[in-house]
């Protein structure tokens, strides 16, 4: 059973608690399963690096828990669709 969550991709949110507390950023995906709890992953908070003997360091950002941020702005819909009358 899936939680209905009021933060979705796109969203800014600011992270209330951990390491990155204070900083703002998209959401970038969300993370809504039964089994595991559920996770956000924003746009520069929680970078992780790991390096590669091929392609050298990487920096990606990881998970964080969703009751560890706050909304600030909710992305706004383009769902204008101009209907083409025809004669």
């Amino acid at each position: 059973m899936s939680i209905k969550i009021s933060i979705s991709k796109g969203d800014t949110v600011k992270v209330i608690a951990g390491s990155d507390k204070g900083k703002t950023g998209v959401v970038m995906s969300v993370l809504n399963t039964k089994d595991k709890p559920l996770k956000v992953k924003v746009q520069g908070v929680k970078i992780m690096t790991h390096f590669d003997k091929k392609e050298g360091r990487h920096e990606a950002e990881g998970f964080i828990d969703y009751s560890n941020v706050k909304l600030v702005e909710k992305a706004t819909a383009k769902k204008s669709k101009a209907k083409a009358k025809s004669k």
